[in-house]
């Protein structure tokens, strides 16, 4: 605590004055934490001083708030294009963040507990610099780290703004930011060494060396790969419920079982909690999307069938918690992406679903699945809202893909096996079944005209997108889940030798084929 404390005093973070006559004084407190490695074991224990930011008035002490993060495709896209370069990979991380900024807002704040004044106890502290639990902290950290960047000749990313992109003699450089928490990666390691001493120069930062274990994702290198797991995370949520010695299940066939509303739980608490961190377990872990999306849907009102479906995710992430996401080394710059739609899916309301996943070079870069807004009267409708969806994902990849300087060696492909859906993104002839879509959907076939996009049939048996909006049967399952590019370490280690993990859809003009 003393040392926490003296951090703010050296930088100057506050000045102590009297307590202006009407005005908000907000509280402050010390809030712990065990800081654990990527082993479990302690590394530190850690006090920070956090103020009351909730009693804040908005348009009086704060004005704008938001600040960004970047998104886990960017993440994703940036370790594939740094694995297949061979590139560095660095992890930094800033020590007290928000201590660096200066403050627009004046703001007032109570004696830290246990540090008051002995010479002005009655005088409250002016904020000159940003603290912890501001509301404007997190904005204007991201603010100033963003003005250094610009001065050093990086350009913010517009396909996602938490990415700065320096190019200069040939020579690319990728910095992420999450909060305080960085990646950095180039083609010129000497470089990065330069720039890491010149921004501890500026802000105070550990050189954590090679990415390992990032906001709670741990990155194990294997050969010409990394997998990307979180199985830290997932022991922790299984602790949570007491069920880390629970019998595993290897599928999520009574997750995946049907679903409706019921009497709700006496205590639902517990299920919400758990459903919500299964959101993030997803990053890695995208064969449990569906099964966590439809227990979401009934988090309003759950009942004992919603927690056993649950339960039943639980088993299975104990039985596979050191599978995750393998990113490998390819040097193709082919973009292909799955679509697929369930028709009807939603037994109470008669919804669909769709889904779609994004590859590139072979690498799941992106997925997503998400309930249609409206009943859809075809499943041509179905499919062709899923196709646009994935279209408006094809273009934002693109685009971030130029800002990148990666360019690609063909037009995209978007795989669908509806054939009427793939047929009507050619097709201008209105027939019975899709006069009654809406011409907002029809840009597909604008893309497709312009040569930007190639949509294609793919057969049922092919459609990898199916695990996003379906209850596949188990062998269909543990077949769908290596084709998400899941793998656990020691399935990996057998891939990596017969180079197994190399199969990736790709589509060549005579068909659709598998290429190992």
């Amino acid at each position: 605590m003393d040392v926490e404390h003296q951090a703010p005093l050296q930088n100057k973070t506050w000045i102590l004055v009297p307590c202006p006559e009407n005005a908000n004084v907000i509280g402050c407190k010390w809030v712990y934490r065990v800081k654990t490695r990527q082993d479990g074991s302690i590394e530190c224990l850690k006090a920070r001083l956090v103020v009351h930011g909730c009693n804040q008035h908005s348009g009086i002490d704060f004005f704008e708030t938001l600040s960004l993060v970047f998104k886990p495709s960017t993440v994703c896209m940036v370790l594939s294009i740094a694995i297949s370069r061979g590139w560095v990979i660095l992890q930094l991380d800033i020590n007290n963040a928000f201590l660096n900024r200066d403050l627009n807002e004046r703001v007032y704040v109570r004696h830290p507990p246990g540090y008051k004044s002995a010479i002005h106890p009655t005088h409250v502290s002016l904020l000159q610099k940003a603290l912890y639990g501001l509301n404007q902290a997190p904005r204007a950290w991201f603010t100033k780290l963003k003005w250094f960047l610009v001065e050093h000749d990086f350009k913010s990313c517009y396909s996602d703004t938490s990415l700065f992109i320096r190019q200069q003699d040939n020579f690319l450089t990728f910095f992420l930011v999450y909060v305080d928490d960085i990646i950095i990666t180039g083609s010129n390691p000497s470089y990065i060494r330069d720039f890491t001493k010149l921004l501890n120069a500026s802000f105070s930062l550990k050189d954590l060396g090679d990415l390992s274990y990032f906001l709670g994702i741990e990155v194990t290198h294997h050969a010409d790969a990394l997998l990307l797991s979180q199985m830290k995370y997932v022991y922790g949520i299984l602790r949570r419920v007491h069920m880390e010695g629970a019998k595993p299940v290897s599928t999520l066939s009574e997750a995946r079982s049907e679903l409706t509303c019921h009497e709700a739980m006496d205590d639902p608490t517990l299920c919400r909690s758990v459903v919500g961190a299964f959101q993030y377990v997803t990053i890695t872990r995208a064969e449990i999307a569906y099964a966590v999306n439809r227990a979401c849907q009934f988090m309003h009102n759950p009942t004992i069938i919603h927690w056993q479906a649950v339960e039943c995710i639980l088993r299975y992430l104990r039985g596979t918690v050191e599978h995750g996401l393998l990113i490998k080394q390819s040097s193709s710059h082919q973009l292909i992406a799955f679509s697929n739609a369930d028709w009807g899916g939603d037994s109470d309301i008669s919804h669909s679903t769709h889904g779609y996943r994004v590859y590139f070079g072979g690498n799941l870069i992106s997925w997503s699945f998400s309930k249609q807004h409206v009943v859809a009267k075809s499943s041509t409708k179905a499919e062709y809202r899923g196709l646009t969806g994935a279209t408006a994902k094809i273009i934002w990849v693109q685009q971030l893909l130029r800002e990148l300087c990666i360019s690609l060696h063909a037009p995209p492909t978007l795989l669908c096996d509806h054939l009427s859906a793939t047929v009507m993104t050619a097709n201008h002839v209105f027939n019975q079944g899709s006069k009654h879509i809406s011409i907002d959907f029809h840009f597909v076939r604008e893309k497709v005209e312009r040569r930007n996009l190639m949509v294609s049939f793919v057969p049922l048996v092919e459609q990898t997108a199916d695990i996003l909006t379906k209850a596949p049967s188990t062998a269909r399952f543990i077949s769908l889940r290596s084709k998400l590019n899941v793998y656990s370490s020691l399935s990996l280690r057998g891939a990596i030798k017969d180079k197994g993990y190399n199969a990736f859809p790709c589509f060549v003009e005579s068909g659709l084929y598998l290429v190992y």
